[in-house]
């Protein structure tokens, strides 16, 4: 080495110029030639790396990671050797200038190593839970992960320049406020749309009360989407509904399938006054009894609850062991029970009317005699 930086300031004196212009250049080129050498030999690791890996579970659902990771060693490298070159040739502001662009470009494998991480907690922890609340927090972290991030970045990189940061966020915090105001509606389903998220009324796939469903349609539907805006609920239907979080908030949410897919359906059924009441309870029984979707451990029941004008009116109390068959049990409970009292005579009343029609002639003529009052 002492030999050679003898060279050079002999080569240097019989050129004119001056020995430490050759110390400098013989260093930078010096540091160029040994990073190109590091990163040689990091990628023909690499390759041999993932040639060995490539095979296990994490890197076949991962195969980005190498490229992830050979795009950030190539940046780090960069970052270490260019600092290394500003400084030496002494040029100050462009180190700063340097470090913030370079803080910018690490944002990027930052953001897709986040992702990967993500990515495989989602697959081996969320897949594995009952509940799908964890796949809408994924889904939520995965989308604004990489703004959260770039958003660091910037404010690193302008503190690196030396710009004082706080002017901006007091900047972004009073638009944050008009922005707010302008669009509270917005903002309130946002929020709504969290607190859907963590106190969990229903999940997807729950079967829920639709309110505002359209007139004559069905009323109840399946949960398919909570967005941070809306909700999506597609009814018996077929018609998909978008609920604002806030209104869904402002409710009484019925979930029927919260708990378990098991519920009590109430049937209103009316016989006469002169009906066998027993035997006709025992044929209700045995008509509820008779559908495969009707619960073995709980039996159906039946009560009487009121006597009304024509009408002895009892309630059918039975149940199923899948709430989305609600509707197909009154329905075939229905259609079954008048067919079985009517081959066993027992009336469903109706409301009657005695009408008796008075001639008045006949009465002035004597035919028929006035009642007296």
């Amino acid at each position: 080495m002492k030999n050679l930086f003898f060279f050079l300031d002999n080569l240097s004196a019989t050129l004119g110029i001056h020995a430490t212009y050759f110390h400098i250049l013989f260093k930078a080129l010096a540091v160029v030639a040994g990073a190109y050498l590091i990163w040689f030999v990091l990628k023909r690791v690499l390759v041999s790396f993932e040639k060995k890996t490539k095979k296990t579970e994490f890197i076949k659902i991962n195969i980005q990671i190498f490229s992830v990771i050979r795009k950030a060693l190539l940046y780090g490298l960069v970052l270490v050797t260019g600092t290394y070159l500003i400084r030496l040739f002494n040029i100050l502001l462009l180190e700063k200038i340097f470090q913030a662009f370079m803080i910018i470009l690490l944002a990027t494998p930052a953001k897709d190593s986040l992702l990967i991480v993500l990515v495989y907690l989602e697959r081996n922890l969320a897949d594995k839970t009952k509940t799908k609340v964890d796949d809408i927090i994924f889904d939520l972290l995965n989308k604004f992960s990489g703004a959260i991030i770039y958003a660091t970045a910037a404010v690193l990189a302008l503190d690196t320049l030396g710009v004082n940061v706080m002017p901006f966020i007091a900047g972004a915090g009073v638009a944050g406020i008009a922005i707010g105001f302008a669009a509270k509606d917005t903002l309130s389903n946002l929020i709504a749309g969290v607190l859907l998220i963590i106190d969990r009324p229903f999940e997807i796939g729950d079967r829920i009360e639709v309110w505002s469903a359209p007139a004559g349609s069905a009323t109840w539907g399946d949960v398919i989407d909570i967005g941070l805006r809306a909700t999506k609920i597609k009814t018996t239907d077929n018609i998909v509904i978008i609920i604002p979080n806030n209104e869904i908030m402002k409710r009484d949410i019925v979930n029927y399938t919260i708990i378990s897919n098991k519920i009590r359906v109430r049937i209103n059924i009316g016989v006469s006054y002169d009906a066998d009441i027993e035997k006709a309870k025992k044929l209700i029984n045995g008509v509820a009894g008779s559908l495969a979707w009707v619960s073995k451990e709980l039996p159906p029941k039946v009560v009487v609850r009121n006597f009304g004008e024509s009408s002895v009116d009892l309630q059918l109390r039975v149940w199923i062991d899948d709430a989305r068959k609600r509707m197909d049990t009154i329905s075939c409970i229905t259609d079954k029970i008048k067919e079985v009292f009517d081959k066993n005579g027992i009336e469903i009343p109706y409301p009657k009317r005695d009408i008796t029609i008075i001639n008045r002639s006949r009465i002035e003529s004597g035919e028929i005699q006035k009642t007296p009052e």
